[in-house]
């Protein structure tokens, strides 16, 4: 269960169009003209087009990650990755807050394809009383579970230290997985957050006017 899973870093890559082939060089060649073999490229920059990610800040243990879009405020949310407590990956969480819904956040859970959906996935935080929450579908990155959180999950978050995240593996229906979620810099993670989602929605309004 040590896959590497990037739910929002490989969906966005994928909308990345490949490089052109590498050229022997940057300048043109004329016609009848043969490229000098040992002619030395300087490199240029990666493009950096639609639909890449880039991580804005970073809060202690939390990345704000955003995908370049043609919108005037890019799309942004919370990011952390998750290890089984040696330092290897094994899932990761998403969380991006939301306007005007009766959910004052989002996130997104990946665990790995070897996870037992019908066990569920059970959150609590700092030892408190657990929540169920069903897996949605999964991909060759991993099973994903969608949750909502309300004002008091996010209460919670921005109290606690640490969320547990608990899965059941497929071989082993008997054990139990812990994962743990930091919560060492949520508060201004989400703030940050929640900041990029609002003046996102102001610049989608102004736009319309």
């Amino acid at each position: 269960m040590n896959t590497l899973l990037k739910t929002l870093p490989v969906v966005a890559l994928l909308a990345l169009s490949g490089p052109a082939l590498a050229q022997t060089s940057t300048e043109t060649v004329e016609e009848g003209e043969a490229p000098d073999a040992m002619a030395l490229s300087m490199g240029e920059n990666e493009a950096e087009g639609l639909g890449s990610v880039y991580i804005e800040a970073e809060f202690t243990d939390w990345e704000l990650r955003c995908i370049r879009s043609e919108a005037e405020i890019d799309p942004c949310q919370l990011y952390q990755l998750l290890d089984d407590g040696n330092g290897n990956p094994i899932a990761e969480i998403n969380i991006f807050p939301l306007i005007g819904q009766d959910a004052a956040a989002g996130a997104t859970v990946v665990t790995p394809l070897e996870t037992l959906l019908t066990e569920n996935l059970r959150m609590s935080v700092d030892g408190g009383a657990a929540k169920v929450y069903p897996f949605s579908w999964c991909s060759q990155v991993g099973c994903f579970s969608r949750l909502g959180l309300s004002n008091d999950d996010i209460a919670s978050f921005r109290r606690g230290n640490i969320a547990r995240l608990t899965i059941v593996p497929v071989v082993a229906p008997d054990q139990r997985v812990n994962l743990e979620v930091s919560l060492s810099g949520f508060t201004a993670a989400f703030a940050a957050a929640t900041e990029k989602v609002e003046a996102a929605a102001a610049a989608a309004e102004a736009a319309q006017q």
